[in-house]
């Protein structure tokens, strides 16, 4: 059974921040042209500590699992909706389906603890914890040992995909209810109120909302000391949310560079964060979410996400939008001419005057 302390992250040396720096400013334009993209190629080449980084075989892990806080009317959707989005995923209908096929990403579903039974297939890496959580407003979600072995089975999913080469990864989900457990998670993380928290999930309208966030406020209530990390996560978290933990703090571990999606991601990111903080040096923030609370779990994070176009799907599918301006700044960093290589004259510097001269 893993915990977050059996992860070892180190922070990316610093030693090359200048000359990835210099290299960006002698690109033939003005210096500070492709405004996000350099900040971009620069953190991509300190964490692969390379002048000269590359992408290879990027991936996209979407982990499900079911809620039994569901019970309580959380959600616009029923539970059954966890498996049919799964069947979805594997027959390559879904969202996150149609945008890693167009950038070029492989996909692969995660059974994280789905309340159904699945057939063996190509697709789907069966992971399950047990047939969903149980329903935190009696009880805690999962136990210590369920907590620890989704974890570790995160972990280990990414393992395999470092030794199949990936070193680019980024992180989806998919549970009925997953933005109650996210949004109590994002409050015990960013220290801000419940209610800022709590948004519509799946499109629940004000009378829903209220429900919800008295729901989740009581259940808070219950559980009142779990508040450490490990804590929180086996008494609020989805088998889904813990899963991710462990997936990033394990790409960490690999030097890969992690793609973080929206809320629920944003969520697991923080939990783990708060025990290894060296976790954030290697993430890129695909998006911001219009999910309530997701602006303020970045605010919180100190994140700055590359997209806002109103998105709130989860899946995955900012990381697999936002993937193609990870691919422009390596490809700008790597192929782009100098100067020097090009030929072309750098800014002028205006001569000084006879009164400048003189002195």
């Amino acid at each position: 059974m893993a915990s977050f302390a059996h992860f070892n992250i180190a922070r990316p040396s610093r030693e090359l921040r200048d000359l990835l720096q210099a290299k960006i400013d002698r690109k033939t334009k003005p210096l500070g042209a492709l405004g996000e993209l350099e900040h971009l190629a620069l953190r991509i080449g300190l964490v692969q500590q390379s002048l000269s980084p590359r992408l290879h075989r990027p991936l996209i892990a979407v982990f499900a699992g079911d809620h039994g806080i569901a019970a309580e009317g959380v959600s616009a959707y029923p539970a059954e909706v966890t498996p049919q989005m799964v069947m979805n995923f594997l027959a390559g209908g879904a969202a996150i389906n149609v945008f890693a096929r167009a950038n070029g990403i492989e996909l692969v579903i995660v059974d994280a603890g789905v309340n159904h039974p699945f057939p063996p297939h190509p697709g789907l890496v069966a992971a399950k914890v047990a047939m969903g959580t149980r329903n935190f407003l009696r009880e805690p979600a999962m136990s210590a040992e369920q907590c620890g072995l989704a974890i570790g089975r995160g972990a280990e999913i990414v393992s395999q995909a470092a030794l199949a080469g990936t070193n680019v990864i980024g992180f989806g989900e998919m549970g009925i209810a997953n933005t109650s457990a996210a949004a109590i998670l994002a409050s015990i993380a960013s220290g801000a109120p419940l209610a800022a928290c709590v948004g519509r999930g799946t499109g629940i309208d004000d009378a829903g909302l209220e429900h919800k966030l008295g729901v989740l406020q009581r259940a808070m209530d219950r559980h009142g000391a779990a508040r450490e990390p490990l804590a929180a996560l086996a008494a609020f978290g989805g088998f889904e949310i813990a899963m991710m933990a462990g997936a990033m703090l394990r790409a960490a571990e690999f030097r890969m560079l992690i793609l973080v999606d929206g809320f629920i991601a944003t969520a697991a990111l923080a939990t783990a964060a708060r025990l290894h903080p060296a976790l954030l040096e290697y993430c890129v923030f695909s998006h911001r979410s219009s999910e309530h609370g997701h602006r303020l779990l970045l605010q919180h994070l100190n994140a700055k996400p590359l997209l806002d176009l109103g998105m709130r799907l989860g899946e995955g599918t900012g990381a697999a939008v936002a993937y193609p301006l990870v691919a422009a700044a390596v490809a700008f960093l790597n192929d782009m001419a100098s100067f020097e290589s090009a030929g072309v004259s750098e800014k002028s510097v205006p001569a000084p005057n006879a009164a400048e001269a003189s002195r």
